[in-house]
């Protein structure tokens, strides 16, 4: 396999980086947190998946209990979906569970590989939603091996290329796909850290 292009290295490292680093925060056993001294890490649960911080929280749901407050839909396939509504959208925005941030990281990960590397035609609707933790885990990783595999086979000339991403829920068609590997690094990294913040929440609220 030809080498990744020298100006996609650092971003590749990057997207490693804060991909194994949220993983390792998911499930252990594990984590650095930065200084070299290792935590130990409980696996996530279906009960802090599904935790609300606040009530009214956009979450996944059984997709037969319809939408949540200030939802319209509930995305993706199969018997769970995500909270959802149409642009505009609501304000204040609703706060999010750890479910849905996870479940959009892995949706927007899966859809960009394929819209870059794959069919072109992968849909929120087609995008399956995960109702427990362990899938939701493993689903994410799945996701970010894809889009991995997306940015290994983009030369040079791909970094450069307009709408080389045509992920149709972005401005991906009217970027370059250098822009757009820098937008996922920081989709990653802020909502990973989003979601460290709701597993120190939790762990905060049951020890007291």
């Amino acid at each position: 396999m030809t080498p990744p292009p020298p100006r996609l290295l650092p971003l590749l490292e990057q997207f490693d980086f804060a991909c194994e680093r949220l993983l390792h925060r998911l499930a252990g056993p594990v984590m650095d947190s930065g200084d070299g001294a290792e935590t130990k890490v409980e696996p996530l649960t279906d009960e802090e998946y599904f935790w609300e911080p606040v009530p009214g929280c956009w979450t996944v749901r059984r997709r037969a209990d319809g939408p949540g407050p200030r939802a319209a839909s509930l995305d993706g396939a199969g018997p769970w979906g995500r909270d959802a509504a149409p642009y505009p959208h609501p304000w204040p925005p609703p706060v999010t569970t750890l479910a849905w941030r996870l479940s959009h990281l892995t949706e927007m990960l899966s859809l960009r590989a394929d819209h870059s590397a794959g069919s072109r035609s992968a849909t929120r609707g087609n995008h399956p939603v995960s109702g427990d933790a362990a899938g939701a885990v493993a689903a994410f990783e799945t996701g970010a091996a894809a889009w991995r595999g997306a940015l290994l086979g983009a030369d040079d000339a791909a970094l450069d290329t307009v709408g080389y991403c045509a992920y149709p829920y972005g401005s991906d068609p009217e970027e370059p796909f250098l822009d757009i590997v820098w937008w996922v690094n920081q989709e990653v990294l802020h909502h990973g850290a989003e979601i460290a913040l709701l597993r120190d929440l939790y762990r905060a609220g049951r020890a007291s």
